[in-house]
């Protein structure tokens, strides 16, 4: 079993991938981040990898993301696949979930703002990725961690060894 990262190199998918870490650290499971790049330039346009007037190139665009993994996590694996098409939502996720179940995880920890809500967008592959019942699902919402004094005065409330 491991921890599954999708990456698309945004920040919340960069603390998803910390915390993955994190929790592999404390569980002793492995992490692997695994990214789907279209191969168009539309895609890349959206996600940030390009600008306005920049040219596409699809392996700089995995070393890019390949990097941002190493350096955040450099014991975690990563893989990627390129696709030709820029699918709908629905259809990228599938492609990110196939990558996902590869590695029979045990928990995807997903960066995402807005899966789970009442209101879902249409947009959202997380929201794909949330609703398959073999792994379980961290929503990673915040790109930092919670204080640790909010923590620690919670840890405080419920010591009952302070008696």
């Amino acid at each position: 079993m491991t921890f599954v990262v999708p990456f698309d190199g945004s920040a919340l998918a960069e603390a998803a991938l910390v915390r993955a870490v994190e929790y592999g650290q404390a569980l002793d499971e492995d992490v692997t981040a695994v990214a789907v790049v279209p191969e168009r330039k539309r895609y890349a346009r959206e996600k940030g990898w390009i600008g306005a007037e920049e040219s596409y190139d699809v392996e700089s665009v995995v070393e890019r993301l390949r990097g941002q993994v190493t350096n955040l996590a450099p014991n975690a694996s990563f893989e990627y696949e390129c696709i030709r098409e820029f699918p709908p939502e629905a259809r990228l996720a599938g492609h990110i979930e196939r990558l996902i179940l590869e590695h029979d995880p045990s928990t995807v920890f997903l960066g995402s703002d807005n899966v789970g809500r009442v209101v879902t967008p249409l947009t959202s592959v997380g929201v794909h990725l949330a609703d398959e019942e073999a792994y379980d699902v961290m929503i990673i919402r915040q790109r930092a961690p919670p204080k640790l004094a909010a923590l620690e005065a919670h840890d405080e409330f419920y010591d009952d060894t302070s008696e």
